[in-house]
């Protein structure tokens, strides 16, 4: 059975970092890209970040470009978000999602939360 455990949110003062991780298990995790999502209160998903299956191609939603990295242990099956220099705006449920080989979702963990504010 696949699982995706979500770690590390909280509430914090703007300006602050924040470290998530993603506990995965029940499938080979370095053999498929990995993203996070988030979900703004009233918006809808956004992929604010994604890695490659080895760990040296790395994307990133231009709202979060340059304060927040992505990054992936192999050998722990776990994925990370470093997020620096916190905004209100960074306020959401942050989830570890799974990709195919064909590029969709098709496995989520329960998500985190994170609340941005002073």
């Amino acid at each position: 059975e696949v699982q995706l455990v979500e770690s590390g949110g909280g509430l914090v003062q703007p300006g602050v970092s924040l470290r998530l991780s993603c506990a995965a298990s029940g499938f080979t995790f370095s053999s498929y890209a990995m993203n996070w999502v988030r979900q703004a209160p009233g918006k809808g998903l956004e992929c604010v970040s994604r890695i490659n299956r080895g760990g040296d191609t790395t994307n990133y939603a231009d709202s979060v470009k340059g304060r927040f990295t992505i990054s992936r242990d192999n050998a722990k099956n776990t994925l990370y978000l470093q997020m620096n220099s916190l905004k209100p705006e960074d306020t959401a449920v942050y989830y570890c999602a799974k990709r195919n080989p064909e590029g969709e979702y098709d496995y989520w963990g329960q998500g985190t939360q994170v609340t941005v504010s002073s």
